[in-house]
C-alpha cells in the first residue's frame, strides 16, 4: 500500500507565499510523474503543476510565473512553492503520484488534500 501525505496549507493574505509538501510512503519501487491538483468549492478538480522524474515541469496557465513545482526523488517528496497568492487560488490542494509498486505494477495514488485559503 502507498500513502501520500500533504502538508503546508493554511491561511495567507493576498500576495503572500506558502510551500506545500507531499511525501509518498509505503511499498514503492519507483515514482514516475508527481503533481499537484486543486479543487475549489463548487468547481472541478484541476491540474496545477506536474513534474517528471527528470524534473521537467508543466503548469496551468493561471499559476505560471507564480508557482514552482520541485521534487526530491530520494525522499519521494514533491513540493509546490506558491508565491504572489491570489484569492482565486483558494482551494483544497491534492498531491498525485504515479507509483510503480513491487509485484503490483503501476498505480495512481492521491493524497487527502490540504486547504489553502487566501484572504485578507
Amino acid at each position: 500500500q502507498v500513502q501520500l501525505v500533504e502538508s503546508g496549507g493554511g491561511l495567507v493574505q493576498p500576495g503572500g507565499s506558502l510551500r506545500l509538501s507531499c511525501v509518498a510512503a509505503g511499498s514503492i519501487f519507483s515514482i514516475n510523474e508527481m503533481g499537484w491538483y486543486r479543487q475549489a468549492p463548487g468547481k472541478q478538480r484541476e491540474l496545477v503543476a506536474v513534474t517528471s522524474t527528470g524534473g521537467s515541469a508543466n503548469y496551468a496557465d493561471s499559476v505560471k510565473g507564480r508557482f514552482t513545482i520541485s521534487r526530491n526523488n530520494a525522499k519521494n517528496t514533491v513540493y509546490l512553492q506558491m508565491n504572489s497568492l491570489k484569492p482565486e487560488d483558494t482551494a483544497d490542494y491534492y498531491c498525485r503520484a504515479d507509483v510503480q509498486v513491487p509485484l503490483r505494477g503501476r498505480n495512481t495514488y492521491w493524497g487527502g488534500g490540504t486547504l489553502v485559503t487566501v484572504s485578507s
